[in-house]
């Protein structure tokens, strides 16, 4: 295929470059001045789109997404396809599908989890939100980039799969970290807490496979000095928007609700910026309940 990509950051640009080696001709733009192998770049975003079968994004929010969409779909060709890769609000997603709709063009938006490290090695999974037809031309592209990928429905509920998903992360982070500073002060051995947690009611993904209590369990972040593998400013984007969705579809979401304000917190007043997410631990390790 020929496929014009925007956005080469960090999560992008190793995608690209994915598609590139399996021999699709891409051709990229990004705002920043990068170079990505297999990739030729453009001077624009309707530049990339200009010709293509698909255009990818990979941008940074809803905003910029509505700004981009405004200029690449009058250039591309009736009957391509964009797939969005980037995490935004669920009506941006919507609007977009629309635009994109009335112009004779399909649409699917497809956030991502796997983090930088999915990206780089193609094992990432979509969520994706669109017509049959829509993810039937993205499907060959997501079995290069990822490792799954799965269509729940109509435009926007590849958004609303991610930030749902991303909201229950949030709030069962939190919860092993309490768990764990609780048990610190119980005098409890946290190797002791992993073994019987990991196998018992309390399991979960960020006990088991992503456990904040450095030496304990497999390897994650807490073990690298909580260097971001998700970063702690990335899960509070993620719960903005799970709670500007929550409003919007008048959801009771109360936990969610809390996570959002935690995270705030952590991020914008206690140094949590460029923290792994999971740095919520050695917070409440400090913290008492007065």
């Amino acid at each position: 295929m020929n496929i014009g990509f925007i956005g080469l950051g960090n999560m992008g640009g190793p995608m690209a470059a994915n598609l590139a080696a399996a021999g699709h001709v891409v051709t990229g733009f990004d705002m920043a001045d990068v170079a990505i192998e297999g990739v030729t770049m453009a001077a624009s975003g309707a530049e990339a789109a200009t010709g293509a079968d698909v255009v990818i994004t990979m941008l940074p929010n809803g905003k910029i997404l509505r700004a981009v969409a405004d200029e690449i779909l009058p250039a591309m060709t009736a009957g391509a396809t964009l797939v969005d890769c980037s995490t935004v609000d669920v009506d941006s997603a919507r609007a977009v599908a629309q635009q994109a709709a009335a112009a004779d063009l399909l649409f699917v938006d497809a956030p991502v989890s796997g983090g930088v490290g999915g990206a780089a090695g193609g094992t990432l999974t979509f969520m994706a939100g669109g017509s049959a037809a829509a993810f039937a031309n993205a499907e060959p592209l997501f079995a290069i980039m990822g490792q799954k990928a799965v269509h729940c429905g109509e435009a926007g509920a590849g958004q609303s799969a991610k930030i749902c998903n991303n909201m229950i992360l949030g709030v069962t982070m939190l919860a092993t970290c309490e768990a764990f500073a609780l048990a610190d002060k119980l005098g409890l051995d946290r190797q002791k807490m992993f073994d019987v947690v990991s196998t018992s009611s309390g399991y979960s993904w960020s006990m088991n496979a992503y456990c904040p209590a450095p030496g304990v369990g497999p390897q994650s972040p807490a073990d690298n000095d909580y260097k971001p593998g998700f970063a702690a400013e990335l899960m509070l984007k993620d719960l903005r928007l799970s709670q500007q969705a929550a409003a919007s579809a008048d959801a009771d979401t109360p936990m969610g609700e809390l996570a959002q304000a935690l995270y705030t917190q952590f991020v914008e007043t206690e140094g949590g910026e460029g923290m792994d997410f999971s740095a919520m631990l050695p917070r409440f390790e400090k913290r008492s309940r007065s």
